[in-house]
């Protein structure tokens, strides 16, 4: 069923406060459970595709928090599934994006909030607000339709390096294991034409950072809706070339690209995908 938003929608910056309130109590009851340790409550699409109680427990307080403060809207979260919207919105929610380097507290990971109109497909949506918190550096990130991209209260903008051979460029890989070997074989393609490449672990983050002007561009395959829903509206707001697997489509699973404007063509030819 394809939602649309109704007359009665509020504007993207006031849906942008609720991202921000309810992203940021998900990040401080996620930085509590990470402080008295973490325990494996289940693996997904393989045994290092895991998922933590403290994943479940975030989840379990987004969708509360949210069916409190916008009760009627649609919810798209990783752990628990999805609930229909009656008023044409729907908040995707990722509660902790970069699980792997949550269990190993490695300190960049995230909690992703945001509210899309046009229903649960990335390709058909519209993205309208969005929040990415970092926990541990207590870093926080938003953007709404039309409203620009912010760190805190600094607005962002992306770099412009003069070439691809002075970028530096995030990826990530797959949790199948056969799959990272094909896309290992992908970055090969790239890596000896560029400054250097970054693995950081967590999509939304690396999608904030190409926003902010720390990575030049950001460029992953099979990512969930969940994890580039708000990340890739703060690049796309902060002025970065955001789209899918063609210049004309949305970010998906396909594909999830985000550059700087001065690069992103050249990035585009050198990954072989014209």
């Amino acid at each position: 069923m394809t939602e649309t938003p109704t007359a009665a929608s509020p504007p993207p910056a006031e849906l942008l406060e609720v991202a921000r309130t309810v992203a940021v109590e998900a990040g401080a009851l996620a930085v509590r459970r990470r402080a008295a340790g973490v325990e494996v409550a289940d693996t997904k699409s393989s045994l290092v595709d895991v998922v933590t109680h403290t994943d479940l427990e975030v989840e379990a307080l987004l969708r509360r928090r949210l069916s409190e403060l916008r009760p009627g809207d649609g919810f798209l979260g990783e752990e628990g599934g999805a609930d229909d919207s009656e008023t044409g919105l729907t908040w995707v929610v990722d509660p902790i994006d970069g699980t792997v380097n949550f269990l190993y507290d490695i300190p960049q990971w995230a909690v992703s909030v945001a509210v899309v109109s046009g229903g649960r497909d990335p390709e058909r949506w519209t993205a309208l607000a969005g929040c990415v918190v970092n926990p541990v550096s207590g870093e926080v990130w938003t953007a709404s339709r039309g409203g620009g991209a912010w760190l805190g209260e600094r607005r962002l903008s992306p770099s412009a390096p003069r070439s691809l051979a002075e970028s530096l460029v995030g990826t990530g890989f797959s949790y199948d294991s056969g799959r990272r070997v094909e896309q290992a074989a992908d970055l090969g393609r790239l890596i000896g034409e560029v400054r250097d490449v970054r693995r950081m672990g967590a999509a939304s983050l690396d999608l904030c950072a190409v926003a902010a002007g720390r990575l030049d561009a950001y460029v992953e395959e099979g990512l969930k809706p969940w994890d580039h829903a708000a990340g890739a509206l703060v690049a796309r707001e902060a002025g970065a070339v955001v789209h899918g697997d063609r210049p004309d489509a949305a970010p998906s699973a396909a594909f999830v690209l985000a550059a700087s404007p001065s690069i992103a063509e050249d990035l585009w030819t050198t990954l072989g995908r014209v």
